[in-house]
């Protein structure tokens, strides 16, 4: 007899994500699972600051507040926990957690997985043979020239599988791949095998969907306008059946909504092309289908795995320096010679302070015939790098620029009710690698201490993205000038260094328009930031989607290009607010349906 689908609830897309979403979903349908993803490169860097100042802590603390009035009622209803929110110290949360649980008279089990944290077996690593090489640019990590302070492999979901199969009711994890969270209880659950390709890379489409929290729900979409409830929208469950088959919901009297367009969005959201690779499965995203088979309840069934490649990701970060950014206002006319002005006067007053760095970027044009003051006022935004911390101290930058007031270009003001920056802050850069599946130490401590390894897959393939045609021009058509947004939807992020962009379309009407129109030279006008850097271009004809990697926008990550929109969360709204010629016989948003 097949079992019944397994219902896991995400409770947490980020570090910093609603701190009541444990409470919310506790208070609504029933579920087998809870998943809380807090992990991301960026959070990595912020958390190993805090693991090397104090060993004892590195894990996301207020998850522990966050779990802790629910522990009883997990108890009670047998359901688990599954969370990366271990950090760099899966083991010290499993500490803390059991100190809560034993203080509550419950009798609830803890497992850590581990094994990512490999900072301390770079050397060993490296003599070895593994050079480290970045995906982005092909050197070794010995060309680097800085000294790592975080090393984080990503794991895949086995290690939950087998915590899970040990009768653990919460697992801790530290730096497991997301869709893993979703991989590991819904194999558990099942019992699949390792090899069951189509099964594993259904549970990594669900995890990627659900991993982000409210994405799915109509975060951060670009129809959010469509969508009911939007202060305040649910987190999605993934209900996944024992063929793979899978709906995605939410829980009934959340806000927000689950259709095929915020599933789309966020299946296209920070991808690298058709093939999507976990340690465990690859994932194919082109084989995807997804059908509305009622209210928030979105179908995605097709899914094709094969197997996982020979490696992993390995997450690399070290402090290369120091920056600061300061903002600045300025208002009326002639604010492109008054930015002007203003990075001149900079660039006097820092010249030998050994700044490495500077930028001064005008966010934003004033109104022409302004109805207010703010209707005429930029933002002027104010960044600089350094080496070293001194070169950035408040003498040597901030109170230079504050010594402006009275010197430069008319109107210059800066927000007195805001908290002044004045101290720079660490800059932290990433190197992306990859690292033999074969040489990690991926283990389970089981909740008596019992340790378990977890072998790595026994099935390899390297898989290729594919190369897809350029389309042929499209013939002249009768048409009107629209913004690109008022025809399809457009969900961006960041992976490293590059930014990708799902452009889609919800009428199957417009997509032999869309997949026609936006060939790489057509997206290199619709978005002139590209330059001169590589675009690589796939395309989705079940999603009715055309996706753009841009190669190195982000320099060497997000965490330490000079960019105000660092990690690209907002390039796909740009592009879908340029104009274009669409034929008469597309609909547009508002007009035809």
């Amino acid at each position: 007899m097949s079992k019944s689908p397994i219902r896991i609830a995400n409770f947490s897309g980020y570090f910093g994500d609603r701190y009541t979403a444990i409470d919310e979903i506790m208070a609504g349908d029933p579920v087998d699972v809870l998943m809380g993803d807090y992990l991301a490169e960026i959070t990595l860097a912020a958390l190993a600051k805090g693991y090397l100042r104090n060993p004892k802590k590195g894990y996301v603390e207020y998850f522990v507040d966050q779990i802790k009035p629910h522990l009883k009622s997990v108890a009670d209803r047998g359901c688990r926990v599954v969370t990366n929110a271990g950090g760099f110290n899966p083991a010290g949360l499993a500490e803390r957690l059991k100190e809560l649980i034993a203080g509550e008279g419950l009798d609830l089990r803890v497992a850590v997985v581990d094994g990512d944290n490999i900072l301390r077996d770079l050397p060993a690593l490296l003599a070895a043979g593994h050079p480290f090489e970045s995906l982005d640019t092909g050197l070794p990590l010995s060309a680097w020239g800085h000294t790592p302070i975080v090393a984080n492999a990503y794991l895949g979901g086995w290690g939950i599988a087998a915590a899970l199969s040990g009768g653990a009711d919460i697992v801790v994890c530290g730096r497991v791949t997301d869709a893993s969270l979703t991989l590991g209880p819904a194999a558990w659950w099942h019992q699949w095998k390792r090899d069951q390709w189509d099964q594993l890379a259904s549970a990594v489409i669900a995890g990627h969907i659900i991993e982000c929290g409210a994405h799915a729900t109509g975060g951060n979409f670009a129809g959010f306008q469509q969508i009911p409830a939007m202060t305040k929208p649910g987190f999605p469950i993934a209900e996944i059946a024992e063929d793979g088959t899978t709906i995605i919901t939410k829980h009934a009297g959340d806000g927000g909504a689950v259709t095929i367009d915020t599933v789309t969005a966020q299946l296209l959201y920070e991808i690298q092309g058709p093939r999507y690779l976990n340690p465990d499965v690859t994932a194919h995203v082109d084989s995807v289908r997804l059908t509305a088979t009622g209210p928030d309840r979105i179908q995605i069934s097709g899914v094709k795995g094969t197997p996982p490649p020979p490696t992993t990701k390995v997450a690399v970060f070290a402090q290369i320096g120091y920056q600061i950014v300061k903002l600045v206002f300025a208002s009326g006319l002639d604010v492109e010679a008054k930015t002007d002005l203003l990075r001149s006067q900079i660039e006097e007053l820092t010249r030998d302070a050994g700044i490495d760095e500077l930028s001064v970027t005008r966010l934003g044009v004033p109104a022409a015939d302004p109805k207010s003051q703010w209707d005429s006022t930029v933002t002027l935004r104010i960044m600089a790098t350094a080496r070293s911390e001194d070169a950035l101290s408040p003498q040597n930058f901030a109170l230079k620029v504050d010594s402006l007031y009275l010197s430069s270009f008319p109107g210059f003001f800066t927000d007195t009710a805001a908290l002044p920056v004045v101290t720079p802050r660490p800059r932290i850069e990433y190197w992306p690698a990859l690292l033999d599946q074969k040489a990690l130490r991926h283990r389970v401590i089981h909740n008596d201490g019992d340790e378990l390894i977890i072998d790595p897959p026994n099935e390899f393939m390297i898989s290729q993205q594919p190369v897809h045609d350029e389309p042929k021009p499209v013939p002249l058509q009768r048409g009107r000038a629209a913004p690109l947004g008022r025809v399809a939807y457009a969900r961006c992020g960041d992976k490293g260094g590059n930014s990708n962009v799902g452009i889609w379309t919800p009428h199957q009407k417009a997509w032999p328009w869309l997949q026609a129109s936006l060939s790489t030279e057509r997206f290199r006008q619709l978005f002139p930031d590209a330059g001169n850097l590589k675009v690589t271009r796939h395309e989705f004809p079940n999603l009715r989607a055309v996706h753009f990697i841009v190669h190195g926008l982000f320099g060497n990550g997000g965490s330490s290009n000079l960019r105000v929109d660092q990690i690209g969360k907002a390039v796909g709204e740009y592009i879908l607010s340029r104009e274009v010629q669409v034929p008469d016989a597309v609909p547009v948003f508002g007009c035809d349906r």
